[in-house]
């Protein structure tokens, strides 16, 4: 395996292929402005929980923190936790990027101003709190506590400087973008309206501040399981796309595949996720394949990477506490199902939710590995906690 440092090219011999054919994989230019920071880089398939990682002292942002890089996200969209120190702030800073802020511990409030909008705008924040900077707005985080407070923050800095790879231009541009931010006195104003997202007709709402995302109210969306329910935050006017979904108490959710970018982030309740490659079949354990599937645990604040390596992978996510699993979906600037290869006006279906004999990639419970509803029965016994996996779930309707 070659590593990129030679600047001398050498000509082929006979019938040889040119190049070196293996190499080690280089930097993106994201990957060399997070080591410049100082501060740990998680990479894994996910944490149990955010809170258990380790901080180190940041300069930039004048708190502590670590980035988070799960794999099969890498280039599409980044993760950071921050803490702000007691009683104090993090360094004011704009960017020509998008953040989503979820406050996992603390309170404190955070003020808004740019260029051609110079008087701050400010609004309070606590624990669960979610809310989205417009974009190359200057934003102070400050902490009304004694205490530390500890911010996760999902953003689409790869993508960004991986394109521009101008630092200077990234957190130093003088354009005002009035289609991001007004400077209006109710920018920050809660609004609970919900109407269907122009895509699917699903749940959203569209609201720059969610007071309290942990316990927000979700809507009847029954794709994932029976009684599901869901909602899409649409934030501050960006393309990052996101949703929030809360299974029922003793409910798991069928397995499904898409492309990479999907992150879990687990907010309400405890659970676990299996991640397996679809080249692994629909019952990898049946098959003596169970080496190729990865479990990652998690509780309030985990996170699990639905498709790690190169998409296309099965994941299913299963809640495991006497109180319903909430979820956070992240995608970044990911929207698969909108963003499908195709032109436009051409048919699109949401494959996730429709079963794979009907031209989706859900597997139906019926078709599913027997080592997946015994093993999570077992765990809902041992942990007292009823089952709502009804039998009739596993009967093949046409087969009945």
């Amino acid at each position: 395996m070659h590593d990129v440092t030679s600047s001398h090219w050498h000509e082929p011999k006979g019938f040889k292929n040119a190049g070196y054919g293996a190499w080690k994989r280089p930097n993106t230019p994201y990957d060399d402005f997070m080591e410049a920071q100082g501060i740990p880089i998680h990479r894994a398939i996910g944490v149990k929980r955010v809170q258990d990682l380790p901080l180190k002292s940041w300069a930039r942002m004048g708190g502590r923190g670590t980035f988070i890089q799960l794999y099969g996200t890498e280039g599409l969209w980044g993760a950071y936790v921050v803490e702000v120190p007691g009683r104090g702030a993090l360094n004011p800073e704009r960017h020509m990027y998008e953040e989503t802020f979820l406050v996992v511990d603390g309170r404190g409030t955070t003020e808004i101003w740019s260029d051609d909008h110079p008087k701050p705008r400010s609004f309070e924040w606590g624990r669960g709190s979610m809310f989205s900077v417009p974009l190359n707005c200057w934003h102070r985080i400050v902490n009304a506590g004694s205490a530390p407070a500890l911010i996760l923050v999902a953003t689409t800095a790869p993508n960004v400087i991986n394109l521009f790879r101008d630092q200077e231009w990234i957190f130093n541009c003088p354009v005002a973008i009035p289609s991001r931010y007004d400077g209006s006195d109710d920018y920050f104003k809660p609004k609970d309206d919900i109407a269907p997202d122009p895509l699917r007709g699903l749940a959203m709402r569209k609201t720059n501040l969610i007071p309290d995302i942990f316990n927000a109210e979700l809507y009847l969306d029954n794709r994932r399981s029976q009684g599901y329910k869901r909602m899409e935050p649409n934030m501050a006017g960006n393309v990052f796309y996101q949703f929030v979904g809360e299974y029922l108490t003793g409910q798991y959710s069928k397995a499904h595949a898409h492309a990479s970018a999907a992150v879990l982030v687990c907010i309400r309740g405890t659970g676990y996720t299996y991640t397996w490659p679809r080249s692994a079949g629909l019952t990898p354990w049946k098959d003596g394949k169970g080496d190729e599937v990865y479990k990652q645990e998690y509780e309030p604040v985990g996170m699990v990477t639905a498709a790690p390596y190169g998409g296309d992978w099965f994941h299913a996510h299963f809640g495991t506490s006497v109180e319903p699993l909430r979820l956070i979906g992240w995608y970044g600037p990911n929207n698969h199902r909108a963003h499908k290869p195709g032109r436009p006006g051409e048919k699109a279906i949401d494959e996730g939710a429709i079963d794979i004999r009907d031209g989706g990639t859900a597997i139906p419970y019926w078709d599913e590995d027997p080592f997946i509803r015994k093993e999570y029965e077992e765990i809902l016994r041992a942990g007292g906690v009823p089952s709502r996996m009804d039998a009739s779930l596993y009967v093949d309707p046409l087969k009945a």
